[in-house]
C-alpha cells in the first residue's frame, strides 16, 4: 500500500523486494510537445508497473504494486486488467479485494473502471455477493442519488444475482425522502417490469396508478410521476384511454392550477392516443384555454392545448408549435 501522508515515500529501487527489477520509463518520444508533470512517486510506481506488466509477472508483489498504482490513478484500465490476471493466478481472497475496491469507489464514485471491477468480482462471488452489493450501492446513492454507475450496478446485480424482495420498498423510501428523485422513479419502473416476484406490469398497473396519482396530487409540477403514469400503460393503450381515474386526475389538477404545463402535456398525449374526452373535460379545456388569446374558439381540443402551451411554456414554444403542426399529419 502507498505510504501514509505522515511517512516518507520509499522509492521502489530502495525496497529489498524490487532489487531484481529494472524499471521501464514511459516513452514519450524524443521531443514531447506537452510533457505531463508527473510526481516522482507516480513516475516511480508506473515505471516498475510497466516492468512487471511487460514481464507478465503474476506475483504477490505485482498485486501489491497494482494497489499502489491504482491508489494514485484509479482510472487506468490497463492496471485493472492486469490486477484481475494476478488475482486469478494467485487465487486471491475476493472478499478482501471487495473491501479494497469499495474503499476506492467511495473516493471515486463515478469511475468506470472501479465499477467494472466490482461487477467482475460480483460475477466471481456469485449470489452470496448480492446483499453486500445492494448495501454498498444503497450507501453510494445516499451520498448521490443520481449516480448512474451505482444505479447501473444495482440493476445488474438484481438481474444476475437476485435481491428483488426488498427493492420496491427501497424505491418507496427514496421517493418518501425526495418525490422529485427521477432516478428512483426509473428504478421503480424497472422493478415492477423486471422483478420475477411481482407478476409484471399488467399485475402491478392498478396499484401503481393509485400510487402515482397520489404523488402527482402531492406536487403537480413534478414531471417524473407524470412520465411514470404514462409508462404504466405501455403496451396497453386501451386501458390508458378508458381508465376513469385519468380524466378525474386531470380535472382536479387543472381546476386547481390552470397553468400546470405537465398536466396539459399529459392531456395532449392522452388525446393524441385516442381518448375521447367526456363533456366535463371538454368544457374544462375550452374554458381554461380561453386564456389563450392566440387561439380560435373553433379549434379542436389538441390544437387549443398546443396554442395554450405555446403561451404557458415560452421556453419550449417551438416544440409546442411543432406538436401543433403535426396534429393533422
Amino acid at each position: 500500500m502507498p505510504s501514509s501522508s505522515s511517512e516518507a515515500y520509499v522509492p521502489l529501487r530502495q525496497r529489498a523486494e524490487w532489487w531484481d527489477v529494472r524499471p521501464v520509463p514511459q516513452d514519450e518520444g524524443p521531443h514531447p510537445v506537452v510533457p505531463i508533470a508527473y510526481t516522482e512517486e507516480f513516475r516511480d510506481v508506473m515505471d516498475y508497473f510497466r516492468a512487471v506488466y511487460v514481464a507478465g509477472e503474476l506475483s504477490p508483489r505485482a498485486l501489491r504494486l497494482t494497489t499502489e498504482a491504482l491508489m494514485r490513478n484509479p482510472a487506468n484500465y490497463t492496471i485493472w486488467h492486469f490486477r484481475r490476471l494476478v488475482i486469478d493466478a494467485l487465487d486471491s481472497d475476493l472478499v478482501e479485494e471487495t473491501l479494497f475496491v469499495d474503499n476506492l469507489a467511495k473516493a471515486n464514485p463515478k469511475n468506470y473502471q472501479i465499477w467494472h471491477h466490482k461487477r467482475w468480482l460480483a460475477e466471481k462471488l456469485g449470489p452470496e455477493a448480492a446483499n453486500d452489493d445492494h448495501d454498498f450501492t444503497r450507501f453510494m446513492l445516499c451520498h448521490d442519488a443520481k449516480n448512474y454507475h451505482a444505479w447501473s450496478h444495482r440493476q445488474w446485480v438484481l438481474q444476475k444475482l437476485g435481491g428483488w424482495d426488498k427493492e420496491l420498498d427501497f424505491c418507496h423510501q427514496l421517493l418518501e425522502e425526495d418525490i422529485f428523485n427521477n432516478s428512483a422513479w426509473n428504478q421503480r419502473f424497472f422493478v415492477i417490469t423486471r422483478s420475477p416476484l411481482l407478476g409484471g406490469l399488467s399485475a402491478m398497473r392498478d396499484s401503481e396508478v393509485d400510487y402515482t396519482i397520489k404523488a402527482i396530487l402531492q406536487n403537480p409540477n413534478n414531471e417524473s410521476p407524470w412520465r411514470y403514469l404514462q409508462g404504466l400503460y405501455k403496451g396497453n393503450p386501451d386501458s390508458f384511454i378508458t381508465d376513469e381515474r385519468i380524466p378525474q386526475l386531470l380535472l382536479n389538477i387543472l381546476k386547481e392550477n390552470s397553468y400546470c404545463v405537465f398536466a396539459w402535456n399529459f392531456l395532449l398525449d392522452v388525446l393524441c392516443k385516442g381518448l375521447r374526452p367526456n363533456k366535463e373535460i371538454e368544457e374544462a379545456v375550452k374554458g381554461l384555454t380561453e386564456l389563450d388569446d392566440t387561439g380560435s374558439s373553433d379549434q379542436d381540443l389538441p390544437t387549443r392545448i398546443c396554442s395554450a402551451l405555446e403561451r404557458m411554456d415560452p421556453i419550449r414554444v417551438n416544440y409546442w408549435a411543432w406538436r401543433k403542426s403535426n396534429l393533422t399529419l
